[in-house]
C-alpha cells in the first residue's frame, strides 16, 4: 500500500461513526450487511449513514452491491489487510514479532 492510500484510509477511519460502521461490516464478514441494518445498528439516520459510507467507499474500505431492492455493503478485507501490513511492515526493527514482545521491541532498547 502506498503512503497516500494509507493516509486516505486512516483519515476515513478517524471518525467515530465511520469507525463503528467499518467495524460492524468487518464483523458481518464477506456476506456484508444491508444499509438499513447498518443504519439500525449504528443508530444513525440514512442520510448520515450515506455520507459516512461514501467516505469509506472513497477510501476503498467498503464496497456495495445491489441485491434486489437492498444495497449490501461489505468491508474490503484486502484493503484492510494491506493497511495493517503497511502499518506493521517495519515492526520490531524488521525482526519477526511474537505474541509477547521480543527484546527488539523493548522500551529499554528504544530509549538507547
Amino acid at each position: 500500500m502506498e503512503t497516500n492510500a494509507a493516509v486516505t484510509a486512516l483519515s476515513a477511519l478517524a471518525q467515530t461513526s465511520r469507525l463503528a460502521v467499518f467495524r460492524a461490516l468487518v464483523q458481518a464478514g464477506p456476506a456484508g450487511m444491508a444499509a438499513g441494518k447498518i443504519s439500525e445498528l449504528a443508530n444513525m439516520p440514512p442520510s448520515s449513514l450515506s455520507f459516512h459510507l461514501k467516505e469509506l467507499s472513497h477510501a476503498g474500505l467498503v464496497a456495495s452491491r445491489q441485491d434486489g431492492r437492498f444495497v449490501i455493503y461489505t468491508a474490503q478485507f484486502d484493503v484492510m489487510n494491506a493497511l495493517l501490513g503497511f502499518l506493521t511492515e517495519n515492526c520490531c526493527g524488521g525482526n519477526p514479532c511474537a505474541p509477547v514482545c521480543s527484546p527488539a521491541c523493548s522500551p529499554e532498547k528504544a530509549a538507547s
